[in-house]
């Protein structure tokens, strides 16, 4: 048992900041991120005997975190918002730049978690068709469609800097 717990200790330790990013991003709110990702991770150690077999545990996290904010979704769109307390967060810094964060809040949400997946994860194609359920040449199109955009944002006119020697 002792074995068992720092070995997810330190897959936890290891993955945390990743899989935040990942699902931040993919999901546009930082403080939904961390709920999900938090049960994400109790649902690993829960199953860690499994999961520690999984080709890609990280991106299980990040899946499981992905399906439970549908579940959140669903039961939500169902309530009455109650003003401030219920207001959307866009703090998704996570180290991320500001540019680089705003300008992936603009990307369509599967862009979004392509992106979270194959770059913030670094993830094969693949395994990101496989967590997504898409085809491989679905992952390819979006992440060319997203780099694409990213690139005409950040490298617009007034996002570079000149510098003078």
């Amino acid at each position: 048992m002792r074995d068992t717990r720092a070995e997810f200790v330190e897959f936890y330790e290891a993955n945390k900041d990743a899989c935040l990013r990942a699902v931040a991003v993919s999901v546009a709110d930082r403080d939904l991120a961390e709920e999900r990702v938090g049960e994400a991770f109790a649902r690993a150690w829960t199953r860690w005997p499994r999961i520690r077999g999984h080709p890609a545990p990280a991106a299980w996290v990040v899946r499981v975190a992905l399906n439970t904010r549908v579940s959140w979704w669903r039961r939500r769109r169902r309530e009455v918002p109650l003003g401030e307390h219920d207001a959307w967060s866009n703090d998704l810094t996570l180290d991320l730049d500001l540019d680089i964060a705003a300008a992936l809040l603009r990307l369509p949400r599967r862009q979004r978690e392509v992106v979270a997946l194959r770059v913030l994860l670094d993830l094969d194609t693949e395994t990101t068709a496989r967590i997504l359920g898409i085809a491989p040449g679905t992952v390819t199109g979006h992440l060319a469609r997203a780099t694409s955009v990213l690139r005409r944002q950040l490298l617009s006119p007034e996002h570079i800097t000149e510098v003078t020697p």
